[in-house]
């Protein structure tokens, strides 16, 4: 207990995974971090995922601890699921930093695109852990022999070599280097023999050689071959198949990513989510957006919209089209008289806006329906999506139906009843997100800050903002008259809550 206490003091130890495995060690589960632990620092601190091993028994335990410090599971793209491997991810707050808990069941190892050995040592190697001033770690002997053996099947297969992909990366060759000057070779060699009969001292060495600089090649594949054969009875698949899913997996991914520009980033497994900030003007919509964006897709399955200005589509620049030349004409026939569209704010009911406005009132409504249409289907299936702004019945001077309210009574007529039908009739489909965050700044405030736009439009516009009943309509309220920071930092741990 000391030990830990002295680790969670330590500064550059996130709080999270100190709390992680503090709980873990006082409710007794059978884990430890089982590689990488040359680098147990960077896990320490979150620049490394936590790649823990831990014991069948205790699988529903530790999934709890995990739930309990609000960690939330995620998973790869199908072709990248390996069986007994989950993701799991926390939000520290203090350290504005995501954990990546790496949880294994199993040792599976093999190239990253397949996995298709396990190594059948689990119990051996989690009765034989100590606890580190954090993490609890395994012998070292048996760290360096799954190290080998994983170091063989991603470099020294013939399919790794022929991709390029054959050498040894840096931090690969140190942490050899860190276990081989700290091993008892008398005891590597009785585990192989004891637990791994298959792989001999022999091979073993011979692998162990195989990892230094300038070592034949043509060696290295007949060795890389020869352990795959040795531990073809513990493979997932046969070989022959094995190698066609690695190439096959790497021309798909080249694939999705290049040309059908398809993410294969991680989806959380209780579903996707729709997240949308709404605000005045200077309200610092548009910052936080970015911010939130660069946060999440860096391990998420994430995009952004922004339904206040959605993109045109086709039938949109069609009607625009038809709109700059009836314009055209009309400037020509009776000059002055021609009725571009202006901001729906500047309009009284009593004045009319001209029929141009209103039509490209109902070509935004459909172009913003058709954009949220688009936005709920990523997250349906399991995206994350954030919308800058988002069309709520209750504000409405901004991304709502506007032709009722732009024109009087007086002016109204079939077309253009007929019109604002139209338009009512797309923004119907627009339900409200699993997360609605308003933000909310005085008008005043947000006069002093946006000042590339009339005082007069932000004010109107702000104040409606201010002045909106957030309770009706079940909605996160942030105040973003503090510092930026506090304002992220606020919405980083609501917005994680509710994923």
């Amino acid at each position: 207990m000391l030990e830990i206490a002295s680790s969670i003091q330590n500064k550059s130890t996130l709080k999270l995974v100190s709390r992680l495995c503090q709980t873990l060690n006082l409710e007794g589960i059978n884990y430890c971090h089982w590689k990488s632990n040359n680098a147990l620092d960077r896990s320490a601190n979150g620049e490394n995922d936590l790649d823990l091993l831990v014991g069948r028994e205790d699988i529903q335990k530790f999934t709890e601890i995990l739930f309990r410090l609000g960690f939330k599971q995620a998973k790869a793209p199908l072709e990248q699921q390996m069986p007994s491997v989950l993701d799991y991810y926390g939000y520290d707050a203090d350290a504005d930093k995501l954990v990546h808990v790496h949880a294994h069941y199993q040792l599976i190892i093999g190239q990253d695109r397949t996995k298709n050995y396990r190594l059948p040592i689990e119990k051996q190697f989690l009765d034989s852990v100590t606890q580190g001033e954090l993490f609890k770690t395994p012998t070292v002997e048996f760290e360096f022999i799954v190290f080998v053996m994983r170091m063989i099947l991603k470099y020294s297969t013939w399919d790794a070599i022929l991709t390029r992909q054959g050498d040894l990366p840096n931090n690969a060759r140190q942490e050899l280097a860190y276990l081989q000057e700290r091993v008892n070779w008398i005891q590597i060699y009785a585990h192989l023999q004891q637990y791994l009969p298959y792989i001999n001292a022999e091979l073993f060495n011979t692998c162990v050689q195989s990892l230094q600089p300038n070592y034949p090649i043509w060696e290295r594949i007949q060795l890389g071959h020869q352990v795959q054969k040795q531990l073809q009875a513990h493979s997932r698949r046969i070989h022959i198949l094995d190698v066609y899913l690695k190439i096959w997996r790497q021309l798909a991914r080249m694939m999705k990513r290049r040309i059908m520009k398809k993410s294969l980033k991680k989806r959380f497994v209780n579903g996707g989510v729709m997240i949308a900030l709404v605000g005045g003007d200077g309200a610092g919509k548009s910052t936080t957006v970015d911010e939130l964006y660069a946060w999440l897709s860096k391990n998420f399955d994430t995009t952004k919209f922004h339904l206040g200005k959605p993109p045109r589509s086709l039938t949109t620049n069609i009607v625009r089209g038809g709109l700059k030349i009836t314009r055209f004409f009309t400037d020509i026939v009776t000059p002055g008289k021609s009725s571009a569209p202006t901001r729906v704010y500047t309009h009284t009911p009593s004045e009319f806006p001209g029929y141009s406005p209103l039509i490209w009132h109902v070509c935004s409504a459909r172009d913003r329906y058709l954009t949220y249409a688009r936005a709920r289907r990523l997250a349906t299936n399991g995206g994350i999506v954030i919308c800058d702004r988002f069309p709520l019945p209750e504000i409405k001077l901004m991304d709502t139906p506007q032709i009722e309210r732009v024109v009087s009574v007086e002016r109204q007529n079939k077309f253009i009843n007929f019109l604002s039908k139209l338009e009512q009739h797309w923004y119907e489909y627009i339900a409200l997100p699993e997360v609605l965050i308003i933000l909310k700044l005085h008008p005043e405030t947000a006069v002093q800050r946006k000042t590339d736009e009339k005082e007069s439009h932000v004010r109107v516009r702000s104040t409606e903002v201010w002045e909106l009943d957030c309770q009706a309509i079940d909605a996160h309220v942030i105040d973003t008259s503090v510092s930026k920071s506090e304002v992220i930092a606020q919405i980083k741990s609501l917005v994680w809550s509710q994923i």
